[in-house]
């Protein structure tokens, strides 16, 4: 087995040593044959794990999601909901279903979905019922082997100390907020993240690196706030960190930090 370790979302799982990640959006899928996920896929490798993560910053139940979660998957798959289960793991809790499919359809669906404070992951399994025998114990064990870190591996830094995701790149501040009159306080960042797995990752990431939050405004929110705030302090400096969304349809999100 190998670990996958996801840096924003801070869950870990051990796969098999021959599965492979794909990233689909910001959804994350794992396979043996990467051509598994295409829709006319044909091979006998048939056999996928599908992980998305979801900031509940508005604190939806639990039940809510997970009847959002079902119906789209049934819509999606043409299969119906068999009832569903509590479902605990890794300290987390949720529900999990063996979804039907048609009676001829050579596939099994299962789903689930966790609640691990404002952080919830929606699982999705699929595979060939002839494979299940070697397939279940394999994805079985992946899926007991989640773990939530409290801290994730080999984060970058900024110089005053101030934790990154690998993946930001750095961009002219002006190109996210336009109406600033003091660009030399500022520093931003884009990629190709969401702004609920940025969250997430501060969250759980400042604390470990020694800043102390002082005030957090989620988004999405009840206000009118179009982003997520965190306001955060560190020998005696203070700083404002937003995390803003992109334009309706674009995958990017922004990071943007001023010193105050």
């Amino acid at each position: 087995m190998k670990i996958f370790q996801h840096q924003l979302w801070g869950y870990q799982i051990d796969l098999p040593d021959n599965w492979n990640h794909k990233q689909f959006g910001h959804k994350d899928g794992f396979s043996e044959d990467p051509d598994a996920f295409l829709p006319d896929y044909q091979g006998k490798k048939l056999a996928q794990l599908l992980i998305n993560g979801e900031w509940n910053s508005l604190q939806l139940p639990i039940v809510d999601l997970w009847q959002s979660h079902l119906g789209k998957t049934s819509l999606m798959m043409g299969a119906k909901n068999l009832g569903s289960a509590a479902w605990e793991m890794a300290g987390a809790q949720g529900f999990e279903v063996e979804i039907g499919l048609a009676k001829k359809s050579p596939h099994r669906l299962w789903a689930g979905i966790l609640e691990n404070g404002l952080l919830v992951l929606t699982i999705l399994v699929l595979h060939l019922k002839e494979n299940r025998d070697k397939i279940e114990p394999l994805i079985s064990e992946t899926i007991t082997s989640l773990k939530y870190l409290e801290r994730v591996d080999q984060v970058d830094q900024l110089p005053n100390g101030m934790p990154l995701p690998n993946s930001a790149t750095p961009v002219d501040p002006l190109d996210i907020v336009t109406d600033i009159p003091d660009p030399e306080n500022w520093q931003a960042f884009q990629g190709d993240f969401s702004t609920g797995a940025l969250q997430a990752f501060y969250l759980r990431e400042l604390p470990q690196f020694g800043w102390d939050i002082t005030r957090y405004v989620p988004f999405p929110n009840p206000g009118e706030l179009p982003f997520a705030r965190i306001l955060l302090e560190k020998d005696g400096q203070t700083y404002s960190l937003g995390l803003m969304p992109g334009a309706e349809g674009e995958k990017s999100s922004s990071i943007v930090l001023k010193t105050n």
